[in-house]
Order: C-alpha cells, then sequence, then structure tokens
C-alpha cells in the first residue's frame, strides 16, 4: 500500500525466509520477537527483504536516520489501489490522507500546530485526577475476587475511558468506541490482512466516521468541553481543520490512545510478574515511575515498526536505497541495539540516557505520548500499591496476530484479596 519501490538489483536479494520480517507473524516468534530481530541486526542491520519489496532496519542510528530523513507520505493512491485490485481500500486511504501521521513539509506542519493549539499539556494535566478515578475503579471491580484479565478488566477500559473523556464523548460508548478501534487496528502495522474481514473493518470505519460527525453536529449546536470541539475551534495564522479533518484526526487520536497504552500497561505488567526484583523496586519507590515507563516501553515497545518511503536517493548502513523505496524501521529492534543501549536485554527501571524509539523521532513522534506516559505512570503505581502478591495464571500468553502493534489478547494475573 506504500507504493511501489525502486528495486535493487539481483544480486542483492537475499533469498531467505528466515531473515524476513514476515517471520515475526510465526506463533514461535510472535510471542517472542526480540531474538529474529537480534539475529537479523547481527546479520544485516540494513538489509533488503523481496518478501517485503521493503528495506528493514533493525540498528538505531539507522533506524533514527529513517525518521529524521524518509517521508510519511505513504498514503496509496486511488489509481494504485485499482492497479493492485484493492478498491475496497479506498476509504482507508481517504481518511490517511487527512491525518498529520501520513504528512509532511508544509502540510504537516499546519494539520500539527492547528491540533497542537488544541491538544495542550494543561489539557493533558487537567485530566491527572480523572485518570486517578478510573483506575482506581477499575481496580474495585475485581479487588475481591482475587484475580483478573489485565486485557479486559483493566487495560482495555482504562484507556478507552480516559480517551472518550479526552475527546468529549459519553464514557458509556467506550466499548463501542473500543470495538471499533479493535477493527482498525487489524489494518494498522499488519503484513497478513484477513480479506474474510476487510468487509467487516470497512463497515467499523464507516460506522466511526458517522459517529464522529453526529458528535462534531451536537458540538455546533450545543458547544462542551473536549479535544473534538477544541480540533474543531482551534486556529492558527487564520486557518482551521476541516470537517473532514477533524473526523480524520479524531479517529488517530482514538486509535492512538488506545492501542498504545494497552499494549504498554497489559506488556508492561507482565515483564514486571517477570522481573520480580524490578516489581518490588517500583512498589517501594514509586517515585521512579516516570524512569521505569521510559524502560518498559524501549524494553517491551507497543508499536514494533513503522514504515516510511525514501524521499531521494540516499546511503544507509553502506547501503543504497533508491528514491522511492520503502523502508521500515523496526522500532522494537532499534531499541534493543547494544551499540546504543548496554546490555540491551536487561530490565533496567533506572537505565540512564533512554532515549527509547517508542515514540517515533522529530516531527512524527506521537503526538499523545504525554497522556500516555501520564496513563503508564498512574496505572503501575496504583496497580502495584492495590495488588498484594501478584503473579501470572496463564502457562501460555495469548499474543494478538498482528506484527506491528504488539499486544497480548489475554493477561490473567491472580493476587491476594
Amino acid at each position: 500500500m506504500d507504493g511501489i519501490p525502486n528495486f535493487p538489483p539481483k544480486s542483492m536479494e537475499m533469498h531467505d525466509r528466515n531473515l524476513s520480517l514476515l517471520r515475526v507473524l510465526d506463533p514461535d516468534i510472535l510471542a517472542d520477537p526480540f531474538a529474529h530481530y537480534r539475529s537479523l541486526r547481527a546479520y544485516d542491520p540494513v538489509h533488503w527483504d523481496p518478501y517485503m519489496h521493503a528495506w528493514v532496519v533493525t540498528s538505531y542510528p539507522e533506524a533514527l536516520a529513517v525518521l529524521m530523513n524518509c517521508s510519511a507520505d505513504r498514503t496509496p493512491t486511488e489509481e494504485l489501489l485499482d492497479r493492485l485490485e484493492l478498491p475496497v481500500m479506498k476509504p482507508f486511504a481517504e481518511v490517511m490522507r487527512r491525518q498529520m501521521m501520513f504528512m509532511d513539509g508544509a502540510q504537516h506542519t499546519r494539520l500539527r500546530n492547528i491540533c497542537s493549539a488544541a491538544f495542550t499539556p494543561r489539557r493533558v494535566e487537567g485530566l491527572r485526577a480523572v485518570i486517578e478515578s478510573i483506575a482506581q475503579e477499575l481496580i474495585d471491580n475485581v479487588i475481591v475476587s482475587g484475580q483478573m484479565d489485565m486485557i479486559a478488566d483493566f487495560a482495555n477500559p482504562y484507556p478507552a475511558t480516559v480517551t472518550a473523556r479526552l475527546l468529549g464523548l459519553p464514557q458509556e460508548d467506550h466499548r463501542q468506541l473500543h470495538a471499533w478501534v479493535l477493527d482498525l487496528a487489524e489494518l494498522l502495522g499488519n503484513f497478513q490482512h484477513n480479506p474474510n474481514r476487510v468487509a467487516r473493518i470497512v463497515q467499523s470505519l464507516e460506522e466511526l466516521k458517522s459517529y464522529v460527525a453526529a458528535r462534531i453536529r451536537e458540538l455546533r449546536k450545543s458547544p462542551a468541553d473536549g479535544l473534538i470541539y477544541s480540533l474543531m475551534t482551534a486556529e492558527v495564522d487564520g486557518q482551521r481543520l476541516t470537517e473532514e479533518e477533524v473526523i480524520a484526526n479524531t479517529i488517530i487520536t482514538l486509535i492512538g490512545g488506545h492501542e498504545t497504552t494497552t499494549n504498554l500497561i497489559a506488556s508492561g505488567f507482565l515483564t514486571l510478574l517477570r522481573y520480580p526484583d524490578s516489581l518490588e523496586q517500583l512498589r517501594t519507590h514509586p517515585e521512579i515511575v516516570a524512569s521505569a515507563v521510559e524502560e518498559l516501553l524501549r524494553y517491551e515497545s507497543p508499536v514494533q515498526h513503522t514504515a516510511r518511503i525514501a524521499s531521494a536517493d540516499m546511503e544507509l548502513g553502506g547501503k543504497n536505497i533508491r528514491k522511492g523505496a520503502k523502508v521500515v524501521a523496526a522500532l522494537a529492534a532499534a531499541n534493543r541495539d547494544p551499540n546504543r543501549f548496554p546490555d540491551p536485554d536487561r530490565l533496567d527501571l533506572l537505565r540512564s540516557d533512554n532515549r527509547h524509539l517508542a515514540f517515533g523521532w522529530a516531527a512524527h513522534f506521537c503526538f499523545g505520548a504525554p497522556l500516555a506516559r501520564m496513563e503508564g505512570q498512574i496505572a503501575f503505581n496504583i496497580l502495584l500499591s492495590r495488588f498484594k502478591n501478584p503473579f501470572l495464571l496463564d502457562g501460555k500468553l495469548q499474543w494478538r496476530e498482528n506484527a506491528g502493534l504488539r499486544g497480548l489478547t489475554r493477561l490473567r494475573v491472580g493476587f491476594d484479596p
């Protein structure tokens, strides 16, 4: 969907599927992709993957160069979708064209500046008490039972409810919003899309667009606090967002607000359970939670990779990348590059100089990172303060079949009631 890249000479193609990034969808590798990343980085940190028709970058400095120098404008044109016989994807392309994460240059700057005027640090900080209350209430619902599904009982409803509150949507709608988001997330960062699900996913997109459009009509009649209304009214240098831009960027806020935080909390809590000394360190020293969240983001990156397009001929890790080629920055692999992070496979909640790439970099640094960090910090401190002796109930973990958005489908945890 990112365009047709210029292929390197045949002699450069490595027809060894064992090195392909596609292998992260193999069940055994999906459970622990970091050994695969390690092998690929050690063998060829800037690797032509003939199965993906893309350069896969697994080393930190080269991944950083991709984020800084390659183009995020990778929305497929209608003509390309027709050539690929994928007209069903046109509704997604239409929305992508209006989202800042798929823009560059002046167009991206305009949209980001207007959104920044609406999504202020003050607005995020103003949610702190609400976020704490939501977390406490969710734990109240399960604390007596002595067990919970960390995904269904906490990690899903927690950011879903917070995001609904942020946007100015009814909190009781969070389950429906989350269902739509789960459908749309199947198309983000995934290499294998189930064709039998595409019709359902398109329907979810249309339903979500209609839902947001209806909320915009309500807000025109009766203005109310929330990010959607702020996006509708924010103005920079006399410019405002169109209704289509408000809808598109509300949708990406919903997806980002759910996915990143859900996976940070669930995968992060699993990591702490696997490292009891670190769990106890955070429990007894809650003041280190900001550093701990950064390390958990580095160690188990919720977003595993992101794609870009080479905007000009370039040299990367000794390889010649031609203009128009697709380049995939494997963020999770770069975050465990031993040349950047000493002893990268060791969890160190007090790790210094922890400039990970979990939220991207530069112009396309994740817009919602401050909120995700706050939600993570509040969640871990409250969970550890209220759960005594937490332990894992499942022998085998269930990971979502999504190569780009790493997360669990279930995480059953027990604790002393």
